[in-house]
């Protein structure tokens, strides 16, 4: 158990170091009194959400802990309950310091981009650590506890429940007040951006808080979690071997050692923005390789042998279970650069959009949607190999291992993902403030690569969401092999043949329910943002002065609208997805469910990677005709690339997102309700 109590102290060093960013970030001043006064706005709005969200998500916490417990276990009731606490917690502690750091960079941001950078990224980095500290504190306490992964399957379930809800609600929130600020402020008033004139300037804001960080951190807190208890229970299924179980543990511990010391090498001088933060994430994947070896070397001298189900009998070395590692890496660098290919202003698919504008909103929405389906390709291809490598060295287990070994590094992912939030922010508050031309530069020049690390995370999120649920898939199987065998049946891994009609009916309804999902957050965006466009119209409308500056606008009223809209919206998509696993498991039986799981794992990535490469390629073609190409701002091709972004805002922050937490919470549920699945049919 030394690799456990080693991994709970690294955890607590991940939150000590945490608390101490905090404390570094705090103490940069916070500007002008009218820079505060807009910074509190943002605060409020952000923290009253998410505390009415996190009220609403503890009715169906309570509700899931009685069921579990009764059900299934008092354990795996109680686990569920603290992972849903600790996912909260982390998203709840990185957004609240957010919320304060983006009025610092701000004001950082008079004196130049070497020192607002350095302060943006530490402030996204408090989220990076909370997720991945308090991910690894709870899978390690509850394994020292308990001493059996299948017993702590409930901690990744309540960490997949919150993500769930704040993907959606906070996708809503986020998107709708985007959407109906930019339909009426920039379309039809001709108003900037983060205009003070535009009511839903202040919704929006809290929205990117909501979103990119809470949402991500909460998503990659649950795939950290999910993940680790995956390649776990492989291991106590699998090989029987203790150390089998802890390794994940200890590749999860020594990159948290890494992404600290990541952290430090963000440092700007080679005039690179985008350059800068990729050194953090390049220091932190090359000392956690390096770790990697050593630890591995350390446990597994001699190797170690299991019966893989389909290879048979396996002799992986310590060499093997090494470049499964380095696979997981290799993985975690290919989706970085080929998303950034996708959706980064420097390359041809945001330039072919920009480029299609000039001719209106429809060619330039083909053309986005013809980039998001291409974009595709490439990342499929990747986990593609990544499972095909990294199962011809180690087998079963190996896959897992690689799955773990991307999502090591999490916690230098979450520091780039919020990041983007904190630059974006200060960015408005910048212009709400009127700060000098050359900070409001400092600002943009920082907002523009923050929307391009937004998402680039997110296409680290959807295909290390795709290799977790693989994982979870994996431990389903053996999971009702297991108890076949207790009932005295053989079902093997082979049984889910897609030739029987009940594995085939699951992976047609499996691939159904991602897009049905998508088309549900699609309306509740859709409809918030009716009711925010009626709003600012109506403001515009009836308050005198709003357009000349001489009125300010109802920023509280948009607020509630979003606020409203993102919680009574966001439950139907949840249920679907907590209790479609469920109704084909208990009416059609455990080769029905195995179907169904597969395929919303197939629908969904490449559903997922569409819609988020879509959507973050739309944005960048706007900002490429802001920085005067095509004619610049307010010329036809913007207005037409403004609709196009428009579409793609719920595409790649809303829908594209949730489906991340959705094959998660599918496929967890599936592992915990198995062995009642399997009796009945069986």
């Amino acid at each position: 158990m030394e690799i456990v109590i080693a991994s709970i102290a690294v955890s607590l060093l991940a939150l000590a170091f945490a608390g101490y960013l905090v404390k570094d970030v705090l103490r940069y001043d916070a500007g002008s009194e009218r820079m505060r006064k807009i910074a509190r706005a943002i605060q409020e709005g952000a923290m009253a959400y998410l505390n009415r969200q996190y009220k609403t998500i503890a009715i169906f916490a309570v509700l899931l802990f009685i069921i579990l417990s009764a059900a299934i276990n008092w354990q795996t009731g109680v686990s569920f309950l603290v992972g849903a606490v600790f996912s909260a917690a982390a998203g709840y502690i990185g957004m609240n310091i957010s919320v304060r750091a983006n009025v610092r960079v701000a004001n950082a941001a008079r004196h130049g981009v070497a020192e607002a950078l350095p302060l943006a990224f530490r402030g996204g980095a408090v989220t990076g650590m909370c997720v991945v500290g308090l991910g690894l504190l709870g899978v390690s306490i509850f394994y020292y506890l308990f001493r059996d992964p299948f017993l702590i399957v409930g901690f990744g379930f309540g960490g997949s429940l919150i993500s769930l809800f704040a993907r959606i609600g906070g996708g809503i929130y986020t998107k709708a007040a985007d959407v109906g600020a930019d339909l009426v402020g920039k379309v039809e008033a001709g108003i900037p951006e983060d205009d003070p004139r535009n009511p839903a300037v202040i919704a929006d804001n809290v929205g990117d808080n909501v979103g990119d960080c809470a949402g991500m951190g909460a998503d990659l807190f649950e795939t950290y979690a999910v993940t680790a208890i995956g390649a776990m229970l492989l291991g106590w299924v699998l090989i029987k071997d203790h150390l089998a179980v802890e390794y994940p543990l200890a590749l999860g511990a020594a990159a948290i050692v890494a992404s600290i010391l990541g952290v430090f090498f963000v440092r700007y001088s080679n005039g690179s923005i985008m350059g800068t933060l990729y050194k953090g994430a390049i220091a932190s994947g090359v000392i956690s390789a390096v770790l990697f070896y050593v630890i591995t070397v350390k446990l597994f001298p001699q190797g170690l042998s299991y019966v893989d189900p389909i290879k048979g009998s396996m002799s992986v070395s310590a060499a093997d279970l090494y470049f499964t590692a380095l696979v997981g890496l290799g993985i975690t660098i290919a989706m970085i650069v080929i998303t950034e290919y996708f959706t980064s202003t420097k390359f041809h698919p945001v330039q072919s959009i920009a480029k299609a504008s000039v001719t209106g909103p429809a060619t330039n929405i083909i053309t986005g949607l013809a980039v998001g389906y291409k974009s595709t390709a490439l990342p499929v291809l990747v986990v593609v190999a990544g499972i095909l490598a990294s199962y011809h060295f180690a087998g079963l287990y190996g896959v897992a291992i690689a799955a773990m070994a991307m999502l090591s590094v999490t916690g230098i992912i979450v520091s780039l993902d919020s990041y983007g939030p904190i630059t974006d922010n200060a960015g408005g508050i910048a212009e709400m403030a009127d700060l000098p031309e050359e900070t409001r530069k400092v600002t943009d020049a920082l907002d523009a690569v923050g929307n391009t690390t937004k998402a680039v995370t997110k296409g680290y999120a959807i295909g290390s969401a795709g290799l977790a649920a693989l994982a979870l898939f994996a431990a389903y199987l053996q999971e009702i092999s297991r108890v076949a065998e207790e009932l005295g049946r053989q079902v093997s891994i082979l049984a889910f043949n897609i030739a029987d009609p009940s594995v085939l009916a699951g992976l047609l309804i499996g691939g159904l329910i991602p897009f049905l999902f998508a088309a549900l957050a699609m309306e509740a965006v859709g409809a918030t943002a009716y009711r925010v466009v009626e709003e600012v119209r109506r403001q515009f409308r009836e308050i005198p002065g709003i357009m000349e500056g001489k009125a300010d606008p109802d920023y509280a009223r948009c607020v509630d609208i979003v606020t409203k809209g993102a919680l009574e919206k966001m439950s139907l998509p949840a249920l679907l997805a907590v209790l479609s696993p469920l109704a084909v498991g208990f009416i059609l039986g455990p080769l029905a469910l195995g179907g169904l799981l597969i395929g919303s794992i197939i629908s969904g990535l490449l559903l997922a990677l569409t819609m988020a490469n879509g959507g973050g390629a739309w944005d960048n073609a706007k900002k490429f005709i802001e920085d005067g190409n095509y004619g610049g701002k307010g010329s036809d091709a913007h207005k037409a690339a403004v609709v196009g972004d428009t579409v793609g805002d719920p595409y790649k922050d809303t829908a594209g997102p949730a489906i991340n937490p959705l094959i998660k919470v599918m496929n967890t549920i599936a592992v915990i309700f198995a062995p009642l699945i399997a009796k009945i049919f069986l």
